[in-house]
């Protein structure tokens, strides 16, 4: 079991376990992307996106890189929502402008009661990565790992491809739902390994991409996405194996365009939920309580504002949240994704806007 240097600033942890904190942490997903020009530099020495996401030395590299650049407070694993399929047999590859696609996708019966849960040495390079960067920050900030989830991981594998309309894999789900409770349930045990796998190689914290939840009607995604992400938290270490000194690792679920359904995704476990731009943070915070933590939530398309309008909605956002009292947490982020169009002095504007009034916010 790898050993780590001790922890200089635990303020993320501490959000997410809804314990006080100086000041409201942040973070960005997507943070490690294409908007920095190291980034970009990186992967042209890679040669191609998976040629970065399964070196380790690579993804360690543009782990870092945001972290050099901006004073944030928690670092997270550089891959792909995929790998966990790609894993199982399906072909990951990416076209340059169209985003990532599987060589074989499930399209018929027999694809699907084939598949299987991969074996967790066929992602060995994930958590090298997972330990090199650890290893790497020396207890600067947490490092976070992830998956998607069971529901959009299935949507990839049955569609090939993303999707606007969601037409085949809707199919599936209406025309023969054993088939799909069959992918998802092997989803879920595999993404709750391959997280827990995450954490024993030195994850501290683990998030659950919900990309596409919102594509569903209610009712079919309490069934057929909710469900099956509380079977992976059910399943999730809170403590590394062999480490008697390793706080509870917390676990964050995020459903973009799940805002209805806040209350019913507080109550799956997790210790966090993440909140696309849609959500009013205080309505959030009066509907969870004390249950869990929030994260979130500024338009990621505010970042092409100026600094001083920047400013001003993060003041927004730490403003609808409010002061952070005993048993609640707030973990400042984007709605979704960086823009990889974003001016990196502009996220540094928001940083700095968010440490500081954030500070001055508890001294009120």
């Amino acid at each position: 079991m790898p050993q780590f240097a001790p922890l200089q600033n635990d303020t993320f942890l501490r959000a997410l376990l809804r314990q006080p904190t100086e000041h409201t942490p942040v973070w960005l997903m997507r943070q490690a992307g294409r908007y920095l020009p190291e980034y970009r530099a990186t992967r042209a020495k890679a040669g191609s996106f998976m040629g970065l996401a399964t070196n380790p030395d690579y993804a360690t590299e543009v782990t870092l890189q945001p972290l050099d650049r901006f004073p944030l407070d928690a670092a997270i694993l550089f891959s792909d929502i995929l790998t966990v399929p790609d894993a199982m047999g399906l072909g990951l590859y990416f076209v340059e402008g169209e985003g990532p696609k599987f060589e074989r996708p499930l399209k018929t019966e027999a694809d699907v009661l084939a598949l299987r849960a991969p074996e967790l040495g066929s992602l060995d390079y994930v958590f090298k990565a997972v330990t090199q960067i650890r290893t790497e920050l020396n207890g600067r900030v947490p490092l976070i790992g992830f998956s998607g989830s069971p529901w959009t991981l299935a949507c990839y594998m049955v569609e090939g491809q993303g999707s606007r309309e969601f037409h085949t894999i809707k199919t599936m789900l209406y025309n023969r739902p054993d088939l799909m409770h069959h992918i998802l349930a092997i989803n879920a045990k595999a993404v709750a390994e391959y997280l827990n796998a995450q954490i024993d190689a030195g994850a501290q914290a683990v998030m659950v991409f919900d990309s596409w939840g919102g594509a569903l009607a209610d009712g079919a995604y309490q069934e057929f996405s909710l469900n099956y992400m509380q079977q992976v938290v059910s399943l999730l270490k809170r403590r590394r194996d062999g480490d008697p000194d390793s706080v509870n690792i917390p676990a964050i679920v995020f459903t973009k365009g799940g805002g209805q359904w806040i209350e019913q995704i507080a109550d799956i476990g997790a210790d966090a939920v993440g909140l696309d731009w849609t959500v009013n943070l205080a309505q959030a915070r009066k509907l969870v309580g004390h249950k869990v933590g929030l994260q979130g939530n500024l338009d990621p398309a505010i970042l092409f504002a100026s600094p001083d309008q920047i400013r001003a909605e993060v003041h927004k956002v730490l403003d609808a949240y409010g002061k952070p009292t005993e048993g609640n947490g707030h973990v400042f982020n984007l709605g979704h994704g960086i823009s990889q169009f974003t001016p990196p002095e502009n996220v540094a504007a928001m940083v700095e806007a968010v440490h500081s009034y954030s500070k001055a916010q508890r001294a009120s």
